[in-house]
Order: structure tokens, then C-alpha cells, then sequence
């Protein structure tokens, strides 16, 4: 068992810092309060092939591990979670979905600019549509349809809390075409946001990863070619839940990333702060918060690399995956929480960051499965 990293997970971990504190921070501040969407930084990311981290370089992408995925996602979400989020959701949900489960046309069509994060020289990223108003932890239940007229399908519905919703330009739709045959009936359409019928809705107002942009998308008599559909009829549902798996890896680094942005400016505010004569840092008090931080974000990396590893090697990862997810995202809220308290009034003014990360710990625990459905997700296993 050997816990070093490679030479080349140490450059692109380094790669990822640079980039974070170069390219991230600057504006990370303005772009949270104005919910201004990171579209330069995104741009970026993409031309460094961190859009398509994890697609084959016949498709456009770096050909990189789960691991690299998971060292990046760490140290871009330890400086900015709104871009992280993004960069998850394209690499995570929607070029792994295509890469694995759709056809080559549909790979040689959407696959390639996806995981170059460019089309004609413009932003050219996706988006998971799974959630709807009565369909969350639920997935099973869509209300959204996709009506069989021979050589296309004719979609309707409303899809809610969609990242990328108004900056992406193709949809991954969950729909259910025949609702007789319950999780059955279900399938996976590749949509262009711009097909006549795909209405945007109102940009969501949120508490945290403001930067990203999370819309309701609403389909009104979309024609979707037969052609679009990923998979045999009735491969919707293990296609979001086969794709939901690898997910949780990326929020689960992205929940690991926040943790430890928090921890290293509360360490290194604790060593500048002075009350009662001395830095707070030799306070006992202080010291063990540290301590539990450093402790729990250890176990947290831990649990995300051991998940990375297990879908490297072609394992079973989805305990490990579940593990790591509702564990680094129960951490992230914490430590984020302790950083705040350790900051003490000043962890309450934005300029010292720990504000936002605790608003951005938040979602980590819900969405792509929420701390429920994964402790769901465990006991089915050790249960067996």
C-alpha cells in the first residue's frame, strides 16, 4: 500500500493550486455577492484540460486519472466552490455519462467539444437534469416525459436546481417515456439548450456557490431525434444512477476542498490574532478545534482517494464513493462552521473568506445525493 503520490498527481495538484490562488481568488469575493458566473476562469480551466479531465484523449480530453480529478477538484474548491461545481458537473455527470454509456456518433458529436470545454472558439460545457419539483432523493419518481412519435421523441417538463443551467450548451434530460414500466420507462436524452421549446427560467437567488449558475429548465414540446437517446429504452435510470456514483466523488472533493480552505486560513489567522497577551494559536481551546480540523480532513481525503483508486481500478465504488461524500461533506460544513468561530467577528466580514466557504459547505450535503440518501446507499450495503 503506498500513500505517495506520483510525480504526476504532484504536478497536477500543483497545477490546480496555482491556478486557484492565481486565477481564482482574484474576484472570488465580487463574484459571490454580484452571482456573476466565473465564465473567464471556466474558459481557463478548460484550455489547461481540466474540463475533460478524465476523457480519453481520442475525445478530446487529458486521459487523467480519478485521482488527478480529485487532487484538482481539492485545491480549486479550497479558494472557489462556484467554479469547482461547474467544473465537476461537466467532468463528473456529463462527459463520464457520454465517455462510458453513449454511442460513438453521439461521442464524436457532443463528447469532444464537451471535454474541451470549446466550440468554435466559444464556452461549450454541459448540464445533469435529474431533480425536479416532486423528483430529488426521490429519482425514480419524474414527472418530466418523453413521448415516443416514432423517429423522435417529444419532451415536457420542468427540471429544477440545474448547475450550468443557462451557460451550458447541452442538457443531459432524465425522462420517463413509458411510466407503466416504472424505473423502467425511463431514459437519457442529450439535448441542445438552443432546440426550439428549451425555456431557461429565472436564475436561483442562493445561499452559497452563488457564482454558479443554477436555473429551473423548463422543455415545452421539444423534438428530440431518437438518435439522442444514450442507451437501449428504458437505460435512463441506471444511467443517472451509474453516473450519480462517480459524482460523488467530485462533490465529495469538492466538500474536502472547502474544509481545508477553511482550515489553513484558520490556522493561519490563529497565528496572528493575539488575545490575553498571546496568538490564539496557544490557547487550548483553539488548539484542539485545529486538531479536530486537521484530524477529520485527513480521514475525509483519505475516504475520496480510496473511492478514486476503486473506480481507477475498475472496482466497485460505490460504498466508498457514498463514504466519502456524506463523511467530507458533513466535515466541510463543520470545519467551515469552526473556522468562523475561531476568526470570531471577523470570520463574520467577508474579507476574510471563511463567511463564504460556510455558505458553500452547505449544499455539499445535498445535492447529488443528500447525507440521507447516502447513509441509505451505506446500510444497503453493510446490510447485505
Amino acid at each position: 500500500m503506498d500513500f505517495q503520490l506520483s510525480e504526476e498527481h504532484l504536478m497536477i495538484q500543483k497545477a490546480a493550486r496555482d491556478f486557484a490562488i492565481n486565477e481564482c481568488l482574484p474576484g472570488v469575493i465580487e463574484r459571490d455577492e454580484l452571482q456573476k458566473f466565473p465564465k473567464e476562469q471556466i474558459e481557463k480551466l478548460a484550455a489547461l484540460g481540466f474540463m475533460g479531465m478524465m476523457v480519453k484523449p481520442e475525445y478530446g480530453g487529458s486521459g487523467m486519472d480519478t485521482i488527478s480529478y480529485v487532487l484538482a477538484m481539492e485545491e480549486i474548491s479550497k479558494v472557489d466552490a462556484s467554479v469547482s461545481v461547474c467544473m465537476s458537473v461537466n467532468n463528473s455527470l456529463v462527459c463520464y455519462g457520454l465517455q462510458e454509456y453513449a454511442n460513438e456518433t453521439q461521442r464524436q458529436q457532443y463528447l469532444i467539444p464537451l471535454a474541451q470545454g470549446k466550440k468554435d472558439n466559444e464556452l461549450y460545457i454541459g448540464a445533469f437534469l435529474l431533480s425536479e419539483p416532486e423528483a430529488g432523493s426521490d429519482a425514480t419518481s419524474q414527472q418530466t416525459t418523453a413521448e415516443d412519435k416514432g423517429d423522435y421523441y417529444l419532451l415536457n417538463g420542468t427540471k429544477n436546481w440545474i448547475t450550468n443551467g443557462n451557460s451550458a450548451s447541452v442538457y443531459l434530460v432524465i425522462a420517463q417515456t413509458d411510466i407503466s414500466k416504472g424505473s423502467h420507462g425511463i431514459n437519457a436524452f442529450i439535448v441542445e439548450k438552443n432546440w426550439p421549446g428549451v425555456v431557461v427560467g429565472a436564475k436561483e437567488n442562493k445561499l452559497g456557490i452563488r457564482g454558479s449558475d443554477t436555473h429551473t429548465i423548463l422543455f415545452n414540446d421539444v423534438k428530440v431525434p431518437k438518435a439522442n437517446r444514450i442507451g437501449e429504452d428504458g437505460f435512463g435510470f441506471k444511467f443517472a444512477m451509474k453516473t450519480l456514483a462517480g459524482g460523488r466523488i467530485g462533490i465529495a472533493s469538492q466538500a474536502l476542498g472547502i474544509a481545508s480552505g477553511a482550515y489553513e486560513r484558520a490556522l493561519a489567522y490563529s497565528k496572528q490574532r493575539k488575545a490575553f497577551g498571546k496568538e490564539i494559536m496557544h490557547h487550548q481551546a483553539i488548539q484542539f478545534k485545529l486538531a479536530d480540523m486537521a484530524t477529520k480532513i485527513s480521514c475525509a481525503r483519505l475516504l475520496c482517494l480510496k473511492a478514486a483508486w476503486e473506480k481507477d481500478e475498475h472496482l466497485d465504488y460505490t460504498l466508498s464513493g457514498s463514504m466519502a461524500k456524506v463523511f467530507a461533506s458533513e466535515t466541510a460544513m463543520w470545519t467551515a462552521t469552526e473556522a468562523v468561530q475561531i476568526h470570531g467577528g471577523y470570520g463574520f466580514v467577508k474579507e476574510y473568506h471563511v463567511e463564504r466557504m460556510m455558505r458553500d459547505a452547505k449544499i455539499t450535503q445535498i445535492y447529488e445525493g443528500t447525507s440521507e440518501v447516502q447513509r441509505i446507499v451505506i446500510s444497503r450495503s453493510i446490510l447485505k
